[in-house]
């Protein structure tokens, strides 16, 4: 079995409000439908197991870049959205926060039921991914979120969180069905993430006697911890910093959507009504949809699409978000029946983007980035959970 990574988050309460949670469900689903067009089901599975495009995902979908209710908030709006289509897509989510995750394998047997898997294979891998991480590596994390995404194939990914009340943290794990071979022999591809002190692993290959003695490993340490897991580890700090942001692809992005477009931009003719503001946020977006493992380091930078809902970087532009969520919709449908020009030019964004960097000099002014967009916030629908934004008066802008 391999566990595809973990994500450590600082705790953050409070709620999705509906104007964001319906925006959510809606972006979700087009990327969703991107990717399968483009890629397939597989594909889908794949990037949910990445905790790095995962926390891309819920930046560029309006949530606050670096939190614990990333997982919850993303992994709800994708169930809403996909869940009602699943028969047409092939691809089906179970489980979620609390109550809803003890639901995942009623769910599941319903589901194999329908496509004919074997409802049984796929209960017991959604209870031993649980019982991994909560029970055999005792890491001092509680799970209280359990999401499993299946496909019409039998292929599944596991995305489940859990509490740890000495650390103010969540951490998040990751699964993927692919390569499957053992739930208790070196079932993870490695265990990553602050530093706990002693833990129990009763995976780990050197306690294949405790395993078959049943005897307590809690005096030991495991001494074997490979370096290949992918480890998200992410500050306490709210706001967006500029040491968050890789700002060359940062300001790539921002010259594209702002400066004169490159010779080579004639698709985007094709895109009608595309705004600077609007392409900023398209290009994020196409990046998460078709951008390569390697570009999904700095989660953060995608806060820059659609900002976040308690205004870090800056509060969420609702109207920009429509349009992108408009864009992305039209060109999914249209490819679905055969008319790819939409979605080509899409496509193409991220990496004329990508191009632009390797003569890029980063010049801008970070903190001046984020007060414009927040001086402007207004212009576009900009919302937070306080309210709607509001043109400042003359003695509250800043000089640029």
């Amino acid at each position: 079995m391999k566990r595809s990574g973990s994500t450590d988050l600082p705790l953050h309460y409070g709620h999705v409000p509906p104007w964001l949670a319906q925006r959510m469900a809606k972006l979700g689903l087009a990327i969703t439908e991107a990717i399968l067009v483009e890629y397939g089901k597989a594909e889908v599975l794949r990037r949910l197991s990445n905790p790095f495009w995962f926390q891309s995902l819920g930046a560029v979908m309006g949530m606050d870049w670096h939190s614990s209710g990333i997982t919850t908030s993303v992994m709800g709006a994708l169930k809403k959205a996909i869940n009602p289509l699943s028969k047409e897509l092939g691809i089906y989510i179970c489980g979620g926060k609390g109550k809803h995750s003890r639901e995942t394998p009623n769910e599941l047997l319903k589901i194999a039921d329908k496509t004919g898997l074997n409802g049984h294979d796929l209960v017991r891998s959604s209870k031993l991914s649980a019982k991994v991480d909560n029970t055999a590596i005792q890491d001092g994390f509680q799970l209280y979120l359990h999401s499993f995404i299946l496909s019409s194939e039998g292929d599944w990914a596991v995305v489940q969180q859990g509490m740890s009340n000495n650390s103010s943290t969540a951490r998040r794990y990751h699964w993927h069905s692919e390569n499957l071979k053992s739930f208790i022999e070196e079932p993870h591809t490695g265990i990553c993430g602050i530093n706990q002190g002693k833990i129990l692993n009763l995976t780990a290959n050197d306690a294949s006697t405790t395993r078959a003695t049943l005897m307590s490993m809690t005096d030991e340490s495991p001494d074997r911890m490979l370096n290949e897991i992918q480890k998200l580890v992410l500050p306490n700090h709210h706001e967006v910093k500029a040491k968050d942001v890789d700002l060359k692809r940062l300001g790539s992005i921002l010259w594209l959507a702002q400066e004169k477009k490159p010779a080579n931009f004639e698709e985007l003719l094709l895109l009608e009504g595309m705004g600077p503001r609007t392409l900023q946020s398209i290009t994020l977006v196409s990046e998460v949809i078709y951008g390569t493992p390697s570009r999904f380091s700095d989660p953060a930078r995608y806060s820059f699409a659609h900002g976040g809902k308690d205004g870090h970087p800056f509060p969420v532009p609702t109207k920009v978000y429509d349009e992108t969520i408009s864009i992305l919709s039209k060109a999914v449908e249209k490819a679905k029946i055969g008319f790819t020009d939409k979605q080509q030019a899409i496509k193409s964004l991220h990496q004329i983007a990508q191009n632009a960097e390797q003569n890029f000099i980063p010049n801008l002014d970070f903190d001046k980035v984020i007060e414009k967009e927040r001086n402007e916030s207004w212009k576009y629908g900009g919302r937070t959970v306080f309210g709607k934004e509001k043109p400042l008066k003359n003695d509250q802008l800043k000089l640029f």
